[in-house]
């Protein structure tokens, strides 16, 4: 079994050994069955049989039962007898280890915690996160846009809010560049945000943001590391959960180089509860599914999907998985039936069994599988005993945990957030240059009107003071008159300041600073 992964077998009706290749595992895979069929277990010995091959791994804990992977198997645990059984029967030398793991969490509490940046994540991926309209996506691309023009860097969501607010007070000049930004679209904008912060989603947008080198490490010993999300609080907010795996694909795409068609993949990324990326995805979000799916296995990415429906994940992206693990469908309703005669009609038949009664027969613990062949061709479908695990089944202790995160290879690098000076602080120090800037207009202002009071008073009350010559009565008279100009010309520009002109050199002022980076 040098260049697969060892899957399983059987006895009588079973399959003959049945292994998944290495140089194939990157054209991703499916893992499908009713709850309690065996889909985790399944999960957890690829798992472990990529991980010896020096293969990292990215997986979600959904119900913590995965953590079992970083704790060796025992001879005391309850299905020790069964499972050696099973293996002799498969011809299997089952061999308890445990194996390198690192634990992640969203959150920060059962791992270390894992952040991206705003500016990462995109307008897309934010917008279907917060459930927005198609008017209210466009506002969020304005607000993208206009922050890559005027430099302000988006690293979590108190710079989103700030840019928002900003935008709100410019809309009208923002509207005539970029189009309508209504004072409606950013208040709902502004209220989902809200909504992500009370599910906590605070935490993951910041910095220091996650390194994707990170999660494609291998062990001294050249057994590639089971990265582990523990994910049984992030259910609790399903979009958030879905949103997140669909954004670390897209960076394995965007950030990994090609590189054709490797002996064994650089990463295996495993998408547990499949159906919450795909329920009520607009059309967009579902392509790009499809793109990222078709196009990262030449970045040497496999991706698994793992639901309990086949029905569950769209055909186009159905079509592409190449490695298939269905373990036993329920045929309750005519639904059921349907959707149970769909999943048979997508493998190669096997003239030795129906696929679709193989399907709602099979127990726990056994598969219908289907795999590439050495010429990338699926095989004929089988009925497989999947192969016993050789780390843990089942959870492992809060302090076996706790131990495991302290001698972690990326102990220490993520536990302390950073708070960079970006658009939320940028913004801040404008608003308060424009405030500062209105109040000493505000001052050279009183200054002005106050020198016009003491000039017009000098001039109506210095000259009366005094005795003038008769005879210099008519220049007497001049003088006065020249003076009731002055004092004319003096209230006139005071009421000027204090009228349009003055408001358009302080808006003058004001229009100079915003716009300025």
């Amino acid at each position: 079994m040098g260049n697969g992964v060892f899957i399983g077998g059987g006895g009588e009706g079973y399959a003959a050994a049945q292994e998944m290749l290495l140089n194939y595992t990157n054209r991703h895979g499916l893992i499908a069955g009713a709850t309690g069929t065996g889909k985790t277990v399944t999960l957890q010995i690829l798992a472990e049989g990529l991980s010896a091959a020096g293969v990292p791994v990215v997986l979600a804990d959904i119900k913590g039962d995965l953590s079992g992977l970083g704790k060796s198997g025992s001879a005391d645990h309850k299905l020790h007898e069964p499972f050696m059984k099973r293996a002799a029967t498969i011809g299997l030398d089952l061999q308890y280890t445990a194996f390198p793991v690192i634990f992640w969490d969203l959150f920060g509490q059962q791992g270390h915690p894992i952040r991206t940046t705003v500016a990462e994540m995109g307008p897309l991926l934010l917008s279907r996160l917060m459930e927005l309209s198609d008017a209210q996506e466009g506002v969020l691309n304005i607000a993208f846009r206009v922050a890559d023009e005027e430099g302000l860097p988006l690293l979590d969501l108190a710079d989103l809010r700030a840019l928002l607010v900003w935008l709100g007070e410019n809309a009208r000049e923002i509207s005539l560049r970029y189009g309508n930004v209504a004072a409606s679209s950013v208040g709902a904008i502004q209220r989902q945000l809200l909504v992500l912060e009370n599910q906590g989603a605070t935490s993951f947008f910041g910095e220091p943001a996650l390194d994707l080198s990170d999660l494609m490490r291998t062990s001294l010993d050249g057994r590639g590391l089971v990265n582990i999300l523990a994910a049984d609080k992030l259910m609790a907010s399903p979009r958030l959960y879905a949103t997140f795996l669909l954004w670390l694909l897209s960076e394995l795409f965007e950030t990994l180089p090609e590189v054709g068609n490797p002996d064994k993949p650089k990463l295996v990324f495993f998408f547990d509860e499949a159906h919450l990326l795909f329920d009520d995805a607009p059309k967009a979000l579902v392509d790009k599914v499809e793109q990222v799916a078709r196009l990262i296995r030449s970045k040497g990415v496999g991706v698994f999907f793992v639901t309990q429906n086949p029905a569950d994940v769209p055909d186009d992206v159905l079509g592409q998985l190449g490695n298939r693990f269905q373990h036993a469908l329920r045929a309750f309703t005519a639904n059921d039936q349907r959707d149970l005669k769909k999943a048979a009609d997508t493998y190669r038949p096997n003239p030795r069994f129906d696929t679709a009664e193989a399907i709602r027969e099979v127990g726990t613990g056994e598969a219908v599988t289907s795999m590439l062949d050495a010429k990338g061709v699926p095989s004929i479908v089988e009925r497989t005993l999947i192969r016993p695990p050789a780390s843990q089944l089942g959870p492992i202790t809060p302090d076996e945990r706790k131990a495991l995160i302290a001698g972690s290879p990326v102990a220490g690098k993520y536990d302390t957030p950073l708070d960079r000076h970006s658009a939320a602080e940028m913004l801040a120090q404008r608003a308060d240059a424009a405030a500062r800037a209105a109040a000493e207009a505000e001052a050279r202002e009183a200054e002005q009107d106050a020198a016009a009071r003491e000039f017009s008073q000098a001039r109506r009350y210095g000259g009366s003071s005094s005795p003038v010559p008769r005879a210099s009565s008519s220049r007497s008279r001049r003088s006065s008159d020249q003076g009731g100009l002055g004092d004319a010309l003096a209230q006139a520009f005071v009421k000027e300041m204090k009228g349009t002109t003055g408001r358009r050199i302080v808006r003058g002022i004001f229009g100079s600073i915003f716009k300025g980076r």
